[in-house]
Order: structure tokens, then C-alpha cells, then sequence
């Protein structure tokens, strides 16, 4: 029993973070895209605030931690989210979602650098073949695209909120930050939206006229389902699977955007990209198996 519902679990996760980019490639085709995160995060925050209220979960942090969490509010939602949102604009989404698929490698190397974690030869070898096949990809796809400079702000914008990312994990890990998933999003979540909410409005002139079902749709999506349903999904495979069986959900979610977007929009990446994907995603699994290692705890919810 305990095996079946872990597998639903990983099939619940994976489907949720794998229609995530798709979802924010849709949003962005009529809403401005820090409105749009904005947005998103109202959606998903008078839900992660009423579970707070019915489970009597604090949604402060602890005493000491909450300026901390004031950056968490900035460095983990505010600017990666809008980071990845803005990428779509000029990234397919299939590419997004392999680019945020080495964040387990981004977690191994900010753990490196500010937790003094120790590494080994199998992992450095993993951590090299995924960083080249990678790169590999990224240089195909922008040969591809005829508007390449664009294409590179998308991709470096992917990349930034990867690192953002990870360096918040690891600095949750070096302050013992072991709050609640529910504690670590909701408050967080709420500030988000207003910021993302009213630059968006000051900055960008949103027009709501123009916003088309699909791209509200979308934003709700994000929201109320995979924001809220994806993060406990997430936690909950967490708790009842192994650090490396939990981790192994960024290997197939990829793998569902590409294969939606190339359905839903007869797009898809080249074959040489395709091909450099086993590699990238070796390169990944390698490093995970040698040393089993947390990404983020009850943290992470990626994508997503």
C-alpha cells in the first residue's frame, strides 16, 4: 500500500509540475508577465492561508526568523517566480522546464559553497556531464531560434531563478529554517502577490480587456492548483519516499512538458537536443545516487 501511494504521489507531482511551464507559456500570451505572477500568487494565497486557519498552523515564522522570512518573500517568490514567468516569453516551455530540471545540481552546488558539504568523484563527474549536455542543448536551441538574443534573455532569466532558488535552500539549511510547508509559503506567498500585483500595475499598464479566458485560466491554474495542490503533493511524496526517490520527479516532469507542448503546439526540441537530454539527465541521476541529499525539505515546489 505504502508503495502505491508513493507512486501516485510521484505521478501526481510530476503531472502537476510537467503542465506548470505550459500553463505559464499560456498566461503570457495575453497578461504581462509580473502581473501575471502577481496574479497567481493572489490565487493561490487565500488557500494556503485558509488551510493555515483550519489547521492552526502559525504563518509567521518563529521568533528570530522573520526578517529572514521578509527575504524569502523577495529571493524565493518575488523574483525567481517573475524570473521564470518572463523567460516563457522568448523560451519554449519545454526548454524552461529542462533548464529548472538541474535545480537538484544547482542545490548541490550552493550546498557546496555556503554549507562546506563535501562532494565526491562520482558527483562532480554527474554534476559535469549534465552541466556540458546542458549547455549542448541551450546552444542547439538557440541556434534554432531565429530571434537569438531574445532567446538568451529567456534562457538567462531560467537560469538566475534556478541560482536564487538554491542559494535560498541552502541558506534555509544553514539558519535550521524547519518550518512547516504551509507556514513556509503562505504569508510569503500573500506579500508576493501584492508586490508582484502593483509593480505590474505601475509598470506594465495591464490592460484587463485584453487578457483572454485561456490566460486567466491559466493564472489560476498556477494558483489554486498546482501553487496549493502541487507544494502538498510534493510534501507529502517527501515524507513517505527517500530524499533520492522524491528527487527523481525532476527527470519525468520535463519530459511531460516537452511531450505537451510538442502536442498542443506542434513544437517541440531538436532531435540533436533530444539526444543530449539522456546525458543531462545521467548527469543528474548520477549525482543524486552517489549521495543522497535534501533539496530543500518541505521547501520545495519548484516550478513551478
Amino acid at each position: 500500500m505504502r508503495r502505491v501511494t508513493i507512486l501516485g504521489l510521484f505521478v501526481l507531482v510530476a503531472l502537476t509540475w510537467g503542465t506548470t511551464w505550459l500553463a505559464m507559456r499560456i498566461a503570457v500570451e495575453t497578461i504581462p508577465p509580473i502581473f501575471a505572477t502577481g496574479m497567481r500568487f493572489m490565487f493561490a494565497a487565500p488557500f494556503l492561508i485558509s488551510i493555515a486557519y483550519l489547521r492552526k498552523t502559525p504563518i509567521l515564522f518563529p521568533p528570530g526568523q522573520r526578517l529572514f522570512q521578509l527575504g524569502i518573500t523577495v529571493f524565493y517568490f518575488t523574483i525567481p517566480f517573475a524570473l521564470m514567468i518572463y523567460g516563457e516569453i522568448y523560451v519554449s516551455s519545454g526548454l524552461a522546464s529542462i533548464i529548472f530540471a538541474n535545480m537538484p545540481l544547482a542545490v548541490l552546488i550552493a550546498s557546496v559553497l555556503f554549507l562546506n558539504m563535501k562532494t565526491n568523484i562520482v558527483q562532480v563527474a554527474g554534476l559535469t556531464m549534465a552541466i556540458v549536455a546542458l549547455a549542448g542543448i541551450l546552444y542547439e536551441e538557440t541556434n534554432a531560434n531565429i530571434n537569438a538574443g531574445s532567446h538568451w534573455q529567456g534562457i538567462i532569466a531560467l537560469i538566475l531563478a534556478v541560482i536564487i532558488h538554491a542559494i535560498v535552500y541552502a541558506q534555509c539549511k544553514k539558519r535550521c529554517c524547519d518550518v512547516s510547508v504551509i507556514t513556509f509559503n503562505a504569508l510569503p506567498c500573500f506579500l508576493a502577490a501584492l508586490i508582484l500585483s502593483t509593480l505590474g500595475w505601475l509598470f506594465e499598464s495591464p490592460q484587463i480587456s485584453n487578457f483572454s479566458e485561456c490566460s486567466v485560466l491559466a493564472t489560476i491554474y498556477l494558483g489554486a492548483f498546482a501553487g496549493v495542490f502541487g507544494i502538498l503533493c510534493y510534501f507529502a511524496l517527501q515524507q513517505k519516499a527517500s530524499a533520492f526517490q522524491a528527487s527523481l520527479v525532476f527527470l519525468i516532469f520535463p519530459l511531460i512538458a516537452v511531450s505537451l507542448e510538442s502536442y498542443i503546439y506542434g513544437y517541440a526540441i531538436s532531435a540533436h537536443s533530444m539526444l543530449l537530454v539522456i546525458p543531462l539527465a545521467s548527469g543528474i541521476f548520477i549525482a543524486l545516487a552517489s549521495k543522497t541529499f535534501s533539496l530543500g525539505g518541505r521547501r520545495l515546489d519548484s516550478s513551478s
